[in-house]
């Protein structure tokens, strides 16, 4: 069965770091595009940064590029999303899930995006 399943993430203090991992299960990796999405309390759930296949290549959210860095090891069937100099506003359920558009690079519209995993936690707090 199609499945993604998130870890890493945890109790942070603010200006720390955290490595946050989305392995498959199910099928391939390496032929999608995978993104990266969260959701802080009270709010919706936003694009964070998207990564492609054959090539590698990263979107990022304007707002986050320079502190998160998502990579992805195929022959781990993992993809990553390094998180640097947290705040307290980065508090949110982080998610991944598959890309299933067909453009030359993956886009963070929620929409075009299934098998989402069941997220993990990450709390930046002192």
């Amino acid at each position: 069965q199609v499945q993604l399943v998130e870890s890493g993430g945890g109790l942070v203090q603010p200006g720390g770091s955290v490595r946050l991992s989305c392995a498959a299960s199910g099928f391939s990796l390496g032929y999608f595009a995978i993104g990266w999405f969260r959701q802080a309390p009270g709010k919706e759930r936003e694009g964070v940064s998207c990564i492609r296949t054959s090539d590698g290549s990263t979107v990022y959210t304007p707002s986050l590029k320079g502190r998160f860095t998502i990579s992805r090891d195929n022959a781990k069937n993992t993809v990553y999303l390094q998180m640097n100099s947290l705040n307290p506003e980065d508090t949110a359920v982080y998610y991944c899930a598959v890309y299933r558009g067909y453009g030359s690079s993956c886009r963070l519209e929620l929409n075009e995006y299934e098998y989402w995993g069941q997220g993990t936690q990450v709390t930046v707090s002192s």
